[in-house]
């Protein structure tokens, strides 16, 4: 197979702005010719909860299963989930929340659309 163009973005969880403190918690990766969107995951509480004792770890768990739900078009996340890939990554790209926030978008060419999440997953998050 050859490479495919493929864009994501890292998930950031800042449970306090103001601190302009943040843990790399996902990461959301895109290949439109490779039709792929997928998100990919781990919060761990302790390190969580070290950045802000008081932070709703599972309300932040909560809102990365319902990112997974979008990219996996489940109607029952709502009516963005049943919308077409690309649309779905711009409504995953976008700021949302203050404790759960997107990175910018990067880019980059693989073979494998999976395994690069994977990849990207334990370069940046793990």
């Amino acid at each position: 197979m050859s490479p495919l163009a493929y864009e994501y973005v890292v998930l950031r969880c800042v449970p306090r702005p103001e601190r302009e403190e943040f843990l790399n918690v996902g990461v959301v990766l895109h290949c439109q010719a490779a039709d792929f969107l997928d998100v990919a995951w781990s919060a761990p509480r302790e390190r969580l909860l070290a950045l802000d004792p008081g932070l709703d770890v599972d309300r932040v768990c909560a809102a990365l299963d319902f990112l997974a739900g979008v990219c996996a078009g489940d109607p029952r996340v709502g009516a963005v989930a049943t919308k077409p890939l690309g649309t779905r990554f711009g409504f995953l790209k976008a700021p949302r929340s203050t404790v759960l926030q997107p990175g910018p978008v990067h880019g980059g060419v693989t073979a494998d659309p999976a395994a690069q999440l994977a990849h990207l997953l334990a370069r940046l998050v793990r």
